[in-house]
Formats: structure tokens, sequence, C-alpha cells
């Protein structure tokens, strides 16, 4: 064999050793990308799967919120109404009180004002004796001192009655009215009509609107 056969044989022996150790190189790489390939996917399960949890907690909680807020709608209207319907109650109350307050203040108004009516009705026989003595006094005992005091004295009462709203009846003249005149005469009086108040006999005083003595009268037949 010649040296260059040699050579070429060393060669192609040293190939066919290099061989093997490329394929095996090789198969290491393909199971290494195999590996790779099969634990990429379980990487991705796994964020998958985190994922959906991390969404699953998530809509429970906006459950749990819409609940939370549903119930407290429930609780916040159910206090609403019953606000409303004590302050109904309330203002309900506020009237009746001041219908009974007003009621209350008509009443003793009322009270009073009866109360003043009975003493001052039973002031006025003292007027008419004042009146009754005045007209018998004689026209030269006028100018005496005690008639004069007396006449003072009866036009001091006289202001008081006014002022406390007291005011005597017109009626001479005037048609008989029941609502203020009580006719206890009746007169022949050819200058008035029939029915027409002649004479007063007794004054009728009123106490505000109110008649507290009818005038006591002869009225024209």
């Amino acid at each position: 064999m010649t040296e260059e056969e040699k050579k070429t044989a060393d060669t192609g022996q040293q190939e066919e050793a290099k061989k093997p150790e490329t394929s095996a190189e090789g198969t290491k790489e393909q199971k290494e990308e195999k590996a790779s390939a099969d634990t990429k996917p379980e990487t991705e399960k796994k964020a998958d799967g985190k994922e959906e949890a991390a969404a699953a907690d998530a809509s429970a909680k906006d459950d749990k919120k819409a609940s939370f807020f549903k119930k407290n709608d429930k609780k916040e209207k159910e206090l609403q109404d019953k606000i409303d319907a004590l302050n109904d109650q309330l203002r309900r109350q506020m009237a009746e009180f001041d219908n009974y307050r007003k009621r209350t203040d008509r009443e003793k108004e009322q009270m009073f004002s009866n109360g003043e009516a009975n003493v001052i009705e039973k002031i006025l026989p003292v007027v008419d004796n004042f009146e009754r003595g005045f007209d018998t006094v004689q026209d030269e005992d006028k100018d005496d001192a005690f008639v004069k005091g007396m006449q003072k004295i009866y036009s001091q009462l006289q202001k008081e009655l006014t002022d406390l709203g007291v005011k005597p009846i017109d009626c001479v003249g005037k048609p008989f009215d029941p609502s203020f005149h009580n006719a206890v005469q009746q007169v022949e009086d050819d200058t008035k009509e029939s029915g027409t108040v002649a004479v007063e006999l007794q004054k009728g005083y009123m106490y505000h609107d109110k008649v507290i003595r009818h005038s006591m009268v002869a009225v024209v037949s």
C-alpha cells in the first residue's frame, strides 16, 4: 500500500469516528429542544390558569361589591321611608298642636270677653242711677258743687266704658229691630211711621259687636 492510500484510509477512519459524535450531539440538541417544547406549553398553561383564577377572583369581588351596594341601597331606602314617615307624623302633630293652641287662645279670649261683659253689665245699673239723678236736678241746682262733682265722676265712668269698647245703642227714630231693641210699649205718634222707635225708656249698650243689654223702647203702633 502506498503512502497516499494510507493517508486516504486514515482520513476515512477519522471521518467515520467523528460521525457518531455528531449524531450524538445532534440527538442531544434535539432532546433539549423537545424538552423545551414540552416545558413551554406547561408554563403557558400555568400562566393561563393564573389569569383565569385572577379573573374569577375579580369577578367574585365585583359580585360581592354589587351585592353589598344592593343591600346598602335597600337599607338606605328603608331608612328613608322611616324618616319620611316620622317627618309626616311630626308635621301632623305640629298641625294638631297649632290647631289646639289657636282653639285654646280663642277660648281664653272668649272667656275673658264674657267675663268683662258680665262685669260691665253689672256696672250699667250704676250708670242708669247717675242719669236718673241728673234728670231730677233742677236748673238752679246745676251749678252746685256737689252736682258738678257727680257729673265729673259720671263723665269719668263713661270714658272708661268707652275705652273698654262699650257704647250706647242709638235707637230713637230708628226702625224697631229685635236684635237691638226690647219693645215694652206702643204709642201713637202721627209724626213717625209705624214700627219706629218713639221713646227710649232705658238705654241699651253694646260691648264691641255684642249686645250686652237691649234698649227698652216704646214703638209707634
